[in-house]
């Protein structure tokens, strides 16, 4: 794993728990084409987005834009 996907991991291990690997793996597969292994700093952006608009489907909205927000600032 690279050292930006344990940051991304340990940030949304709060708030996703035992999922937060497959959530993360969804997201980079299905929307940035890449495996969660490597996220580079070109891809925080977007998958800042994806994370706070698949998981307002799976929390409040308010704590998926907190999570957003703390990604998108690694």
């Amino acid at each position: 794993m690279s050292a930006l996907s344990d940051k991304v991991i340990a940030i949304s291990k709060p708030y996703f728990g035992p999922a937060t690997e497959a959530f993360l793996n969804r997201q980079c597969k299905g929307h940035l084409n890449i495996d969660v292994t490597e996220l580079a700093p070109s891809h925080v952006k977007e998958l800042a987005k994806w994370v706070e608009t698949s998981g307002a489907l799976l929390m409040d909205a308010a704590k998926a834009s907190e999570i957003a927000g703390k990604i998108a600032k690694l």
